[in-house]
């Protein structure tokens, strides 16, 4: 499953549906979410894997509980929320705070909310992670390698199938952070957003307005 399959597929859209009732907020703002959220988790996890150490934990930690069972059964989502807080304060570290005031800001959810879903969503990006890396059979060593080609592939694959705003976003997301990289995911994954979409930004919410429409509506 490519990352554009799981997110614009059946997976997402259950996702979606399941933080708009429990955070009372649109499906769209939810699924604009976890179009910048998903390869932001990625990129950060990717720089950390460079460092042999981390790269060990992380494989460690996807042998041992991410295993993508969670992609055929997002009800285990809301259970493993507090896990997924845990997942997000080891991946964005210092700069978790940083990270969830520019994601309110760009989504338009209240920053009361983004914590807590991107709690619920950790998990299921990390299931996903982890079931790449056990249909291609690899080990710590190339992690890096694994989340780098998901990232270049999810580019590839939005930029060729640009039909719908999210496809849009996704592909000025991974564009931004394949290319010109500052170092940190945070202000090129953001950064390329802000550049890609400013004008629609101007006129409404951000990310979850542009969505408008898209499925159904909602």
């Amino acid at each position: 499953m490519s990352l554009i399959d799981l997110l614009t597929g059946n997976t997402g859209n259950q996702v979606a549906e399941q933080a708009e009732n429990k955070f009372g907020i649109s499906k769209n703002q939810v699924i604009a979410l976890l179009a910048v959220a998903t390869p932001l988790v990625i990129s950060y996890l990717r720089n950390k894997s460079q460092d042999n150490k981390e790269a060990e934990a992380l494989n460690n930690a996807l042998d041992k509980d991410h295993d993508g069972s969670i992609l055929d059964d997002t009800s285990q989502l809301e259970a493993r929320q507090s896990e997924g807080g845990s997942i997000l304060s080891h991946i964005f570290g210092s700069e978790k705070g940083n990270v969830e005031n520019q994601l309110s800001q760009n989504t338009g959810i209240s920053i009361d909310k983004i914590g807590p879903i991107l709690a619920m969503l950790a998990p299921l990006i990390m299931g996903y992670i982890g079931k790449e890396k056990q249909q291609n059979n690899v080990g710590s060593g190339g992690l890096g390698d694994l989340l780098g080609g998901i990232l270049g592939g999810a580019q590839t694959q939005a930029q060729q199938q640009q039909s719908n705003p999210l496809n849009d976003i996704l592909g000025s997301v991974l564009g931004g952070n394949q290319s010109q990289s500052s170092g940190n995911p945070l202000n090129d994954i953001l950064g390329s957003v802000l550049g890609g979409s400013q004008q629609k930004q101007q006129n409404g919410g951000g990310l979850g307005d542009i969505l408008g429409g898209l499925f159904g509506g909602k």
